[in-house]
């Protein structure tokens, strides 16, 4: 097997492999917002920081196929 086809191999499982961390990461923060409905301005904006961040780099590992 070329080095090419092992490296796009490789590839496609990291990126499978940091999307499935991701969505665990995206559900945790939904779960958290939903713990902290009453908590502090700060804490929801932290949220809001680390779910951005999630979708950003889905939003990256989508434009490297």
């Amino acid at each position: 097997m070329s080095d090419k086809v092992m490296d796009a191999a490789a590839m496609s499982k990291l990126r499978h492999d940091i999307k499935n961390q991701l969505s665990n990461i995206t559900l945790i923060i939904g779960e958290l917002k939903h713990e902290l409905a009453d908590g502090s301005d700060d804490c929801k904006m932290y949220l809001d920081m680390i779910e951005k961040s999630a979708f950003t780099i889905n939003d990256l590992l989508k434009q490297t196929v």
